[in-house]
């Protein structure tokens, strides 16, 4: 077990549940992420002290929210581990922890519905937004990869979190990128600059240059297919599984999409696991698989089966599931009942299989294995 003696300098919830995760040998202490523990335990314990505000409070007082923090480094150095401790530890209800692509669809969604159904040009989409937000008690935005690429969040940004910051919201972000990079190059950028004032005002902005891509240490060298059935495959795909979560059996979860809920059998360490039906024999869509791909760096799925005209349904959905992991880079492990060849055996859905059993193929591949995760454009809501 490799441990680094700064443990005994640093003191709270997350970096005990780091120090613990290293005690156990799920992961390899880091110093840089031991330090990174730190800012968010002192986050976490001006959160947790702050006394929840009423409703007109919120609205008509103009309290001066915790201090953030903005945590930025190269893809696989523990960013999400580390928000996964966080957001665990924080013990209030009023927290919320999102993809930002997911985050900002939602508000021009929102906006948008509000410009349909308000009549008068002075009504402000934006406010229209963030009062619910307020109304909800919100004291803890959590934004996993934020990252601005297209002109639309760039000029949305600064009136959406001046108005949150004024009403008291902290906010805690990853990013592969510091604020001054944030669309970078992008058109207009001279009007997105006083966000990125607005931002450094209220948050810590914190680097995390950790010396190794863990990320991709949990895939060197692995077999993440298996075929058949029976106990073998199982237990190729359970030390799978515990390799990538660093021995962590994980619990059941779920994953918010859309309004609803979408159940977990298991997720740890920023992957999931599922048996074949739970994805692909119930009505989920691509905007589905997005949020699912958004949350998770890595996928397991146990019995995948030879999909037949009888499958029709769930052979679609495997093809939009695979696609959309594969667009965001996320890495996949999977037990099939068949060689990858004959997987699809349903004529209506061939030609769509023919890309789908050469996305598969390329998933299990060293180069792709390797790679981070991409910042595959969401899919923005209408």
């Amino acid at each position: 077990m490799n441990t680094v003696t700064s443990f005994t300098t640093h003191t709270g919830p997350v970096s005990n549940a780091y120090a613990e995760l290293a005690d156990q040998g799920v992961l390899i202490a880091d110093p840089a992420q031991l330090e990174a523990a730190g800012l968010l335990d002192d986050v976490l314990a001006g959160v947790s002290a702050e006394q929840p505000k009423g409703f007109l409070s919120k609205l008509f007082d103009k309290p001066e929210p915790v201090r953030g923090l903005y945590l930025h480094g190269e893809v696989g150095r523990g960013k999400t581990m580390l928000m996964d401790l966080f957001f665990a530890g924080v013990p209030i209800k009023q927290k919320r922890r999102v993809h930002f692509h997911e985050f900002m669809d939602e508000m021009h969604a929102g906006m948008a519905a509000f410009r349909k159904s308000v009549k008068g040009k002075d009504a402000d989409p934006v406010e229209a937004v963030v009062r619910p937000i307020v109304k909800s008690g919100l004291r803890l935005l959590c934004l996993d990869e934020f990252h601005v690429h297209d002109i639309t969040n760039a000029m949305l940004l600064y009136r959406l979190f001046e108005k949150l910051f004024a009403h008291g919201v902290t906010l805690v972000a990853t990013s592969n990128v510091v604020p001054d990079e944030l669309y970078k190059d992008g058109l207009n950028r001279q009007l997105f600059l006083p966000f990125i004032a607005l931002l450094k005002e209220h948050v810590t902005v914190a680097s995390l240059p950790a010396a190794r891509d863990y990320r991709r240490m949990k895939f060197a060298g692995q077999h993440v297919y298996a075929f058949g059935t029976g106990p073998e495959v199982r237990a190729e795909m359970d030390r799978l599984w515990l390799r990538i979560t660093g021995g962590v059996a994980g619990l059941p979860g779920i994953v918010e999409s859309i309004g609803r809920q979408i159940p977990v059998p298991l997720m740890a360490m920023g992957a999931a696991r599922f048996a074949f039906p739970d994805l692909c024999e119930k009505p989920l869509g691509s905007r589905d698989f997005v949020r699912i791909s958004h949350q998770f760096d890595s996928v397991i799925i146990d019995d995948v089966p030879q999909m037949d005209r009888q499958k029709s349904d769930a052979a679609k959905r495997f093809i939009l599931l695979i696609d959309n992991l594969y667009d965001r880079g996320v890495k996949l492990g999977a037990s099939f009942v068949v060689p990858l060849e004959q997987l699809g055996k349903d004529d209506r859905t061939a030609f769509e299989f023919q890309r789908t059993v050469s996305r598969l193929i390329e998933m299990q591949s060293e180069e792709y294995l390797a790679k981070g995760l991409r910042d595959a454009p969401s899919e923005v809501a209408g």
